[in-house]
């Protein structure tokens, strides 16, 4: 690099930058600022032309304000001109305004551009430099287009300098990571991989990093590079540190590019070439050899360097999964790290032990290292080092250790962290079933299971354990009689009285012979806590009682005056209304033939996969099959097969908004005169009935409405059929969405405008409005080419039976669009019923003689047709009150997963659809709101709460509509938006 002479010390520079810090106040410095973007301002603009240094210095202070936060809208000029200088320091400093301030949108990246194309044929290394780094650090479509062709020749080129062959690499890098498809795959690509036997370790480095992403997509084009890294490899682990002394870092060779080299290895299979093979494995020996050798410094550098390179090693032998030799070394250095005073080295330990734990070759070395790992779950202050303490606990369990890590997890678990005892619930739930031999092992777990942490055993849980029961004849009694016990307890979790319910009710007479359990003792026990229990357990409970019936007669005449009680009879909830009915008339008129019959023992139930291995896949997310599906599977494992949630007729309960006694076909009431006070519109709204008749006035709603002209109330899908005689394509005839539909759909949850999709063809904006349960949408379709798309054909398609939940008009557009122009569609939208789904657009052209296409999803989401409402807190809460069923309540606890910003949370509330209500929640913290899903059918209320919890970088969302469907998909469109 040239040095900088005397001359370019810029002390105009100096003496601003003094200034600026000499300031008292922000006040000061915004007028020294001002004072002295004036006279730049005059200076650029003046009949004298400035020379090299002056525009140097200038642009120089610009860079300087704009990197204080202030804007700069002029000088991008002068900076352009400065690329024209056979001075380094100017041209440097061009190219570094260029980097920080130049839009890769701005008009002047032509100009550069034929800058930058100068000082690459230069062939002055410095320049070509400058140019390299100005194109990574900007990294436009533009620049990629008018330099990837050229970027490949200098990287290969003969005569390039080193630093240039570094600088190209890097940038190629750069440019492919931004438009993969920019990168032609041509002969250099055979070129580049001998870049790995470079003399220069720079080069070597950047070309690692260039042909590890490369290979990614294009294994075959690189797989010669597996020789020529394990060859580099071998040179730097066997290598002194005074034989690569420019690139050692704290005593240890080249840390960085051994790291990359063994990542790049693990993007293959193991070498088929024996003597390769071998080669590698010596690498491999001798790093593992040189982690137990004495520290050659005590600094925190030079552990933490010969640690990457130990833990990449040891995630490639995990790669390979070959060695068994290699494998058990591996974990008996994690094992060492267990107990190592850094907290990361213990977490990462605990990681890959995990994955070793699935290997048939490293299992039983891993296993011997439980006791430390149970003291880590006992003692660790880290929750995160924690939770992968539970994690290798149960990757490393079998047969012989079940008992052990199962009590040990379930003592854990009632000190555990809120956040995951839902996880190590499962955990523990399906490790009972994997390994139980002794069943009444099994049943005692899962009864400790949800004593201990009731709140968090899901359906799923004690759904299993019932199946299980009533599947095996010789653990029913033993069920009965610990069931009963439990229910003794003075404080019962309704999980509790769940599976007691049923098992008392199926397997109670077997246990009726103890005095101390006998029929009426079994009945008062459960009764006496009905009162205490939610709507679902008590109508499990009203089967219990008519089951009791049949197998303890004696009970009968107790048992019929519960269910002939006023409090069941009359019923609020109509569930447990027609309950109470229908069992006491059972009771009464039929035989003890028929009842007999009718309240028969439940048959077993069929054997399927597991369902809490299937919800434990989805709470760890993708990614985590391979540790939680049994690869290693124990061969004298006698598993409790199949998974599935028993659905007893009488047992069961039946969602409550089924149409039991079929009011609700009953036509509704006439409306009422409107009233003042939107809090009127939630009287009728929390149920599933029709929407009330709009009032007669005009409302600018109305005029809004009248606007968008939704399709004929007597033929919906009338506007929507084609004129034209070829017909749209329909959901067949299309492809399936981007990958990324998902992704773009969820950046119009919370508003309204934008650009939905944008590639190097074709952009698409999006601009809507929606009232009640109409809306319109204008679709803006960009041809960013200059060659004009023919047979341009955008759709609207429903797939399955969304054509009868939304409606849509669309409006042709013009077949033809020329290069740079704009075409605009305009869609009216009328929300039928409520929806989970939204359409499918399908974009279909011919760019250059090309077919395209393209399908979205439309960004209408069922939010789109909230009705925001005001309340009062006592109607809050009274609302808030009526919606106490399990199915109309969604909740979910999440990890936030940007900055937790009171007024950005305020501000996708809103945009989200629904009014926030102040003053209602006794926590400031939190958010409560409420508002009216309005669909022509009929009209859903919903009131949410969200509470923030800043400290653990939480959030819990908790929803209730009058809809179970409706709760559910609202709560995950809001909770991905936080």
């Amino acid at each position: 690099m040239p040095a900088v002479s005397k001359g370019d010390g810029m002390r105009g520079l100096a003496v601003f930058i003094s200034d600026i810090r000499n300031c008292k106040s922000k006040e000061a410095e915004i007028k020294r600022i001002n004072k002295e973007l004036a006279n730049i301002r005059s200076k650029f603009k003046g009949d004298k032309a400035l020379d090299g240094y002056s525009k140097k210095k200038y642009v120089c202070k610009l860079l300087f304000i704009f990197l204080l936060g202030h804007d700069i809208d002029f000088g991008h000029m002068e900076a352009v001109n400065l690329l024209s200088s056979n001075k380094y320091t100017e041209k440097q400093i061009g190219y570094l305004f260029i980097s920080v301030l130049v839009n890769s949108n701005s008009e002047l990246i032509r100009l550069i551009n034929n800058a930058i194309k100068n000082d690459l044929a230069s062939r002055n290394p410095t320049f070509m430099c400058l140019a390299l780094h100005c194109i990574a650090n900007v990294g436009s479509r533009e620049m990629g287009e008018a330099f990837a062709a050229d970027i490949p020749r200098i990287l290969v080129a003969g005569d390039s300098m080193d630093s240039v062959k570094q600088s190209a690499a890097l940038c190629l890098l750069r440019l492919y990571k931004a438009s993969p498809d920019l990168v032609p795959m041509g002969e250099w690509t055979a070129r580049v991989v001998h870049l790995l036997n470079d003399q220069h370790m720079g080069v070597v480095t950047a070309a690692v990093s260039l042909i590890t992403c490369l290979c990614k997509k294009n294994p075959d084009d690189f797989k010669t590079c597996i020789s020529l890294a394990v060859s580099r490899l071998s040179r730097i682990v066997s290598s002194a540190s005074t034989d690569l002394q420019d690139y050692t870092y704290y005593f240890v060779p080249a840390p960085w590019l051994s790291v990359k080299l063994l990542r790049l290895l693990q993007c293959y299979p193991p070498p088929e070439d024996a003597a390769v093979k071998g080669r590698l494995v010596e690498c491999l020996e001798t790093v593992l050899n040189k982690a137990q050798e004495p520290p050659k410094s005590k600094k925190v550098q030079h552990s933490n360097a010969k640690n990457a390179i130990l833990f990449e090693t040891i995630s490639l032998i995990i790669h390979y999964d070959s060695e068994p030799n290699l494998l058990v070394r591996a974990c008996n250095q994690l094992g060492q790290f267990l107990q190592h005073r850094e907290t990361n080295l213990r977490y990462l330990a605990l990681e890959s032990m995990c994955t070793l734990a699935s290997s048939e070759f490293s299992h039983e070395a891993v296993k011997t290292h439980i006791d430390t790992v149970i003291n880590a779950l006992k003692t660790e202050r880290d929750v995160s080092v924690r939770q992968r303490a539970a994690d290798l606990l149960y990757a490393m369990c079998d047969r012989s250790n079940a008992k052990q890590i199962v009590s040990e997890m379930l003592r854990y678990l009632e000190t555990a962290d809120y956040a995951i005892r839902e996880e190590i619930v499962l955990k523990v739930a399906i490790l009972a079933e994997k390994y139980a031999v002794d069943y009444s092992w099994y049943v005692d777990t899962i009864l400790n299971l949800i004593r201990i942490a009731g709140d968090y055993v899901s359906e799923e849980v004690w759904y299993r354990v019932l199946q299980i029961v009533t599947n095996r004849d010789d653990v029913q009694g033993y069920a009965a009689k610990t069931v009963f016990e439990a229910l003794q307890a003075p404080a019962c979790h309704e999980n509790m009285v769940k599976v007691g319910g049923y098992i008392l009710g199926e397997f109670g007479n077997l246990i009726a012979g103890d005095p101390r359990s006998s029929p009426p003792v079994q009945f008062s026990l459960l009764h006496s806590k009905f009162h205490l229990c939610s709507v679902a357990t008590r109508a499990l409970l009203l089967s219990t009682y008519i089951k009791f019936i049949n197998l303890f007669p004696e009970t009968k005449a107790t048992i019929q005056g519960v269910l002939r009680a006023g409090s069941q009879l009359r019923n609020a909830d109509v569930e447990l209304q027609q309950r109470a009915v229908e069992y006491l008339t059972l009771s009464s008129v039929a035989s003890t033939d028929v009842l007999a019959t009718v309240l028969e023992e439940m048959p077993p139930f069929p054997e399927r996969e597991s369902s809490i291995l299937a919800k434990l896949k989805r709470k760890k997310g993708p990614g985590a099959g391979s540790a939680l599906d049994d690869g290693r599977r124990d061969p004298s494992s006698n598993d409790v097969n199949g998974g599935v949630e028993p659905t007893p007729s009488t047992v069961s309960t039946p969602s409550p908004s089924a149409d039991l006694l079929g009011l609700r076909a009953a036509p509704p009431p006439a409306a009422p005169p409107a009233t003042s006070g939107a809090g009127n519109l939630l009287v009728d709204v929390f149920s599933d009935g029709p929407a009330a008749q709009p009032s007669l006035g005009p409302t600018p709603e109305e005029a809004f409405l009248s606007e968008l002209e939704p399709p004929a109330p007597e033929s919906p899908m009338a506007l929507l059929a084609d004129p034209a005689p070829a017909a749209d394509p329909g959901p067949e005839d299309i492809g399936p969405p981007i990958p990324e539909a998902d992704e773009l759909l969820n950046k119009f949850v919370c508003k309204n405008n934008g650009v939905l999709f944008e590639n190097q063809l074709l952009q698409i904006g999006v601009k809507s409005e929606f009232r009640q349960n109409l809306g319109r949408m204008y679709l803006f379709y960009g041809n960013k080419t200059s060659v004009q798309f023919q047979n341009f054909s955008p759709t609207v398609v429903h797939p399955g039976d969304r054509r009868a939940q939304l409606a849509v008009q669309t409006k042709r557009v013009a077949a033809q669009v020329d290069g740079g122009a704009q075409v605009q569609q305009v869609l009216n939208i009328e929300c039928l019923r409520d929806f989970l789904t939204p359409p499918l657009l399908s974009v279909r052209f011919r760019y250059g003689g090309a077919p395209q296409s393209l399908t979205l999803k439309l960004p209408v989401t069922i939010n789109k047709f909230f009705q925001p409402t005001e309340m009062a807190a006592q109607d809050f809460f009274q609302r808030w009150k009526q919606l106490s069923l399990p199915q109309q309540e969604a909740q979910k606890i999440f990890k936030a997963n940007h900055p937790m910003d009171a007024e950005v949370t305020k501000a996708k509330l809103l945009g989200f659809g629904s009014a926030l209500l102040d003053n209602v929640d006794p926590n400031p913290e939190n958010f409560v709101g409420a508002g009216i899903i309005q669909t022509k059918a009929l009209q859903v209320g919903c009131l949410l709460r969200l509470e923030p919890n800043a400290q653990a970088q939480m959030y819990r969302l908790t929803l209730r509509t009058s809809k179970e469907p409706v709760s559910r998909h609202l709560c995950e469109l809001l909770a991905q938006q936080f």
